[in-house]
C-alpha cells in the first residue's frame, strides 16, 4: 500500500500540467472603491497639471509667449475698460450680476462640482464620475495657483488704485485683483462640462454660461481686463492637461480587476477515466 501511495504522489507530482483558460466573473466595483480609485486620479490629475512645462516643445512655449504679449496689449487699455464696465454695471439685470458672484465663490462652486461627482459616484456612471474629477482636479490646480498668485502678485483693484499699483505679498483684498478666483472656478466648471458634448451649439451655451462671472466681476470694478483674460488662458490650460491625463490614466475599474483576476492561476487536481493530473486556471 505505502509503495502504492507513493507511486500515485510521484505521478501526481510530476504529471505534465496543463492550463485552460476560462472567461473570468468581472465583479462590480464597491463605492468605496471607486472613491479611492477616484481620489488618486484627482491628486494625480493637479500633479500631471503642475509637471507639465516641463516637458513642453516650442509650440507649448510659444503659445505661452503669445499669451504673455496679448496681456500686454490688453494691458495698454485696462483702464478705459474698466470705466466702460463699471458705468454700464446698473443696466445689466441683477440675476446675472447674482448668478456671476454665487456661481464664482468656492463653496458653491465646490458644492455644485462635488454634487457632479457624487451623483456620478453613487449611481456609478462612469461619464459622471469623470466629469466631476475632471472639474475637482481641475479647479483644485488653478485654485491653488491663483491663491498663490494674488499674494506675490498684489495687484490692486480698479477701485483701489491704478493698473500699475501693486503691493506684493499684501494680506487687504484691495491688492488681490490678479488673478480673478471667481473667473478661475466658473470657467472651470463650464469649460470642463463643455468637453463632455461634441454639439457645438451646447458647447457654445456651456462657455457663454460660463462668462458670466468673468464679466460681473469686470462690472463690479473688482478686476481688470488682463486679470479676467489671464485667468481665463490658465483656466483652459489646466482644464486641458487634467483632461488629457485622464484620457490615459481612468480606466474603468472593473476593467482593471478584471486584468488582475487574469494573472491568478488556480491549481486543481484533475481526475478522469483512465487519467488524472494537475490542472491550471487563469
Amino acid at each position: 500500500m505505502k509503495k502504492y501511495i507513493l507511486s500515485v504522489l510521484l505521478v501526481i507530482l510530476f504529471a505534465p500540467t496543463q492550463a485552460q483558460e476560462q472567461p473570468q466573473q468581472v465583479t462590480t466595483p464597491t463605492t468605496w472603491q471607486l472613491a479611492k480609485h477616484d481620489a488618486k486620479l484627482m491628486f494625480g490629475g493637479l500633479k500631471y497639471t503642475y509637471s507639465r512645462p516641463f516637458s513642453w516643445g516650442q509650440d507649448d512655449w510659444a503659445i505661452a509667449a503669445g499669451v504673455v504679449v496679448g496681456a500686454a496689449g490688453l494691458n495698454i487699455i485696462d483702464q478705459q475698460t474698466s470705466d466702460f464696465f463699471v458705468k454700464h454695471e446698473p443696466d445689466v439685470p441683477n440675476i446675472l450680476k447674482d448668478f456671476g458672484w454665487y456661481f464664482g465663490s468656492p463653496q458653491n462652486n465646490y458644492g455644485i462640482t462635488g454634487s457632479v461627482y457624487l451623483f456620478g459616484l453613487f449611481t456609478k456612471n462612469e461619464k459622471i464620475r469623470r466629469t466631476g474629477i475632471l472639474m475637482i482636479s481641475a479647479a483644485s490646480a488653478a485654485g491653488l495657483i491663483q491663491t498663490v498668485s494674488k499674494t506675490v502678485t498684489g495687484r490692486a483693484r480698479p477701485s483701489d488704485g491704478g493698473k500699475f499699483s501693486f503691493k506684493p505679498f499684501s494680506n487687504e483684498g484691495k491688492y488681490h485683483s490678479f488673478p480673478s478666483g471667481h473667473t478661475i472656478l466658473s470657467f472651470t466648471t463650464f469649460y470642463a462640462l463643455s468637453k463632455q458634448f461634441s454639439n457645438p451649439w451646447v458647447k457654445a451655451g456651456l462657455i457663454t454660461a460660463g462668462m458670466i462671472s468673468p464679466v460681473s466681476r469686470l462690472l463690479a470694478g473688482a478686476h481688470w481686463l488682463t486679470d479676467v483674460a489671464l485667468s481665463l488662458a490658465l483656466t483652459v490650460a489646466v482644464v486641458e492637461s487634467v483632461d488629457k491625463y485622464l484620457d490615459k490614466e481612468m480606466g474603468s475599474l472593473s476593467e482593471m480587476e478584471a486584468r488582475k483576476a487574469k494573472k491568478k492561476i488556480s491549481w486543481n487536481l484533475k481526475l478522469g477515466a483512465g487519467s488524472f493530473g494537475i490542472t491550471g486556471t487563469f
